[in-house]
């Protein structure tokens, strides 16, 4: 399939990173969001970005005019209808996205692929919002999405082969290395991810040893690029507590029970 236009739907962190690798890699794309000062921050963040790798010579000047050039804002989702591929970045929230997607398929052009960018939620849920459940798939970026090369691909239950292999190719093409998995709770990164980021803060919050002993232990013992309480903070620990929320929920298993010092440090607003 050729993708003449893509949208992402979503402007926070991640939503933003998604759209400067689309836009960079020759894609146009419209960025929409329902607040203009986060579509405003978000273009502000990506011309940031993109003018530290001009600094380092990493892009040139040309390739920086262009991918502003491929990138358009707008705060209705109604800009997305003549859209190949649609990326939906919104919060980890199933009711928000059910809804968007049920708009997505009134709105979009029958041929077009709803792709989610969610951590942790149904792929096959998602689609089943929809009446075109074989054209849902999950397309779940890593952050930060511009340097981070893994995309997950997650094949809903009645995914059509064409489209897996589509989004395949559309990741390899923007420099990724796409690995396709079974939509179960978590997939594979946050299914084994968010777990030890659990364990690391039962082990803080029992006193087991420091926050600076957890994480250099991992780093110095285990050659991880950083501790698991410091990833917590850069992921965000409601982002952690969410993903936590959905596998106790999806597998009923205790083992995936959310520790009680990571939902009161979301309830104290850290």
């Amino acid at each position: 399939m050729e993708f003449k236009k893509i949208a992402v739907i979503g402007a926070g962190t991640m939503g933003n990173g998604i759209a400067q690798v689309f836009a960079q890699n020759n894609y146009p794309v419209i960025l929409i969001d329902i607040k203009e000062e986060i579509l405003n921050s978000s273009l502000e963040k990506i011309k940031k970005n993109l003018s530290k790798a001009l600094e380092k010579g990493k892009i040139t000047e040309l390739q920086f005019q262009e991918t502003l050039n491929n990138l358009k804002i707008s705060t209705k989702l109604e800009e997305a209808k003549d859209a190949d591929l649609i990326v939906e970045a919104v919060l980890e929230e199933i009711k928000l996205k059910k809804e968007i997607y049920q708009t997505l398929d009134q709105i979009c052009k029958p041929e077009a692929i709803l792709a989610s960018n969610t951590s942790s939620i149904s792929i096959t849920e998602l689609g089943s919002a929809t009446k075109r459940p074989e054209k849902v798939i999950g397309m779940h970026f890593m952050n930060p999405v511009p340097l981070m090369k893994l995309v997950e691909v997650i094949r809903g239950l009645v995914t059509d082969n064409q489209v897996v292999k589509d989004i395949m190719e559309l990741s390899q093409s923007l420099g990724k290395t796409p690995v396709e998995v079974n939509d179960y709770p978590g997939f594979i990164s946050n299914r084994i991810l968010i777990p030890m980021i659990n364990e690391a803060i039962y082990a803080l919050m029992e006193k087991v040893a420091s926050k600076e002993a957890i994480d250099t232990v991992m780093k110095l013992g285990m050659n991880h690029p950083m501790g698991p309480l410091e990833l917590a903070d850069l992921i965000g620990l409601d982002i952690c507590l969410a993903v936590m929320e959905v596998l106790y929920r999806d597998f009923s298993d205790s083992k995936y029970r959310p520790c009680p010092l990571l939902k009161k440090m979301v309830k104290a607003g850290k």
